[in-house]
């Protein structure tokens, strides 16, 4: 089936689109699930990218 769907109601054109979209999601979210390693606390994360976006902006700033 190569239906085509409007913008309104799917991103995709096609539901093989949508489909393989689904399978991609899927798979990302089972090798997620099964990732030995242990989770990263919210709180250092977004300190690491607020660490990581002043330095490229204290970059930006420095070659202007």
């Amino acid at each position: 089936m190569n239906a085509t769907f409007s913008p309104i109601e799917s991103e995709f054109a096609t539901n093989e689109e949508a489909e393989a979209y689904d399978r991609w999601f899927r798979n990302k979210v089972r090798t997620a699930l099964n990732d030995p390693r242990p989770p990263i606390p919210h709180d250092q994360v977004m300190a690491e990218t607020r660490a990581l976006l002043a330095r490229k902006k204290s970059a930006t700033t420095s070659q202007s």
